[in-house]
Order: C-alpha cells, then sequence, then structure tokens
C-alpha cells in the first residue's frame, strides 16, 4: 500500500468519522502536560500556601493571594485587573494515572510582589462595577 492511503493508516487516521481522526491523531501526540505551578507563598505578605492550603487563591495568570489579601484588594488581582478563585488542591495519593502532588510537585519559586495599595486603589475603582467575568 502507498499514497495517501498508506499515510493516512501510518499516521493512525484511519476511517472517515473526523471524531475517530482526532482521537487517533490525539494518542499519536506525545502527552505532555502543563500544571498550575502552586506557588509555595502569598505574593503581597508571604505567608506560605502549601499545596494543601484552603486559603490559596489565584486570578488566570496564577498569581497567587491568600484569602485575607483577596479580601482586603476587593477580588481585584492587582496584576492583571481579574477576579480570584480558590485554588485546587492536587492529590497527594496516586489515584490515577500518577496525577499527584509526587509525579507533579508544587512550586518552591517565591514571587514577592508587595501591592501598592494606592496604584491598586485606581485600578479597583476602574473594574469595581464589573463582574470578574465580564473584565
Amino acid at each position: 500500500m502507498s499514497g495517501p492511503q498508506a499515510r493516512r493508516r501510518a499516521d493512525g487516521l484511519i476511517g472517515r468519522n473526523p471524531v475517530t481522526r482526532v482521537i487517533a491523531v490525539a494518542r499519536s501526540r506525545p502527552q505532555t502536560r502543563e500544571m498550575l505551578e502552586l506557588r509555595p507563598t502569598c505574593e503581597n505578605c508571604a505567608i506560605a500556601l502549601p499545596p494543601e492550603s484552603t486559603e490559596a487563591m489565584i486570578c488566570s495568570f496564577e498569581c497567587t493571594f491568600c484569602r485575607a489579601c483577596v479580601d482586603r484588594l476587593d477580588n481585584v488581582c492587582p496584576n492583571c485587573g481579574g477576579g480570584f478563585s480558590p485554588r485546587p488542591i492536587r492529590p497527594q495519593t496516586n489515584w490515577n494515572d500518577n496525577n499527584n502532588l509526587a509525579t507533579y510537585p508544587a512550586s518552591t519559586t517565591v514571587r514577592e510582589r508587595p501591592v501598592d495599595f494606592a496604584a491598586h486603589e485606581a485600578l479597583r475603582k476602574r473594574v469595581a462595577d464589573r463582574a470578574p467575568s465580564q473584565r
């Protein structure tokens, strides 16, 4: 066998079903995973936020703050203007396919960016009347 059919077979693209083709292509690609960093401290007050902390809050850019600082910031990220959500907790136990803290450890890189509250107040005033989903 040669030509286009041989190439499709070699690529795993057998059949005419587009869903089957997408699955075959996805399976043929190397698996790479980018995980949340799980940053170790609040960027503002430097309080420890270990991977299991329920006090850690993140914005969509993974800026990490403790709940107390998020409350003081009025749920407006000083770095991007977005809102915050609770940071997920990565399982410590290998429940499935090595998707756990041992395989994907938390970051140890501390990011200290103390908030300039005067500048933040100006940002907060610009976005405060909008829900985070509308910013």
